[in-house]
């Protein structure tokens, strides 16, 4: 039972500093948006030079701010016993699920599956365990 909990806290820690660590490296410049995270509409929009290098450094804060998010989610899954870190591990997975639907429009590829995949199984952790954990 605790063993599934314990892999959704580890699967938000894991995407926690890879969200921090992109989110200061889109911040610093070093690197472009993946257009892969984009639908082609907002592709196209962004294709003007210097549009898509303010998009990126703005995306990376975002992108940092997220992986903090994550990092206090992972915290509620793990250690949280109670309704508001059953709240925001839930309300933060369900966010994730959007933002990820939202990307796939219009592009169909194998990450972003796989992150849809995991969030909806977390969110079914959650679910089933709600009573028994939180």
């Amino acid at each position: 039972m605790k063993l599934l909990l314990l892999l959704s806290g580890i699967f938000y820690a894991v995407l926690c500093v890879f969200s921090i660590v992109t989110g200061l490296i889109y911040m610093s410049g070093k690197r472009k948006l993946n257009p892969l995270e984009l639908s082609d509409k907002y592709v196209e929009k962004l294709k003007n030079g210097n549009k898509l290098e303010q998009f990126t450094k703005r995306m990376g804060f975002v992108t940092f701010v997220v992986g903090i998010v994550q990092g206090l989610t992972s915290y509620a899954i793990i250690l949280g016993r109670g309704t508001g870190y059953y709240a925001l591990a839930t309300g933060f997975t369900v966010f994730s699920i959007c933002s990820v639907l939202f990307k796939l429009k219009g592009k169909i590829n194998g990450f972003p599956l796989m992150k849809l995949a995991f969030y909806l199984a977390i969110l079914a952790v959650l679910i089933i365990y709600r009573g028994v954990y939180f």
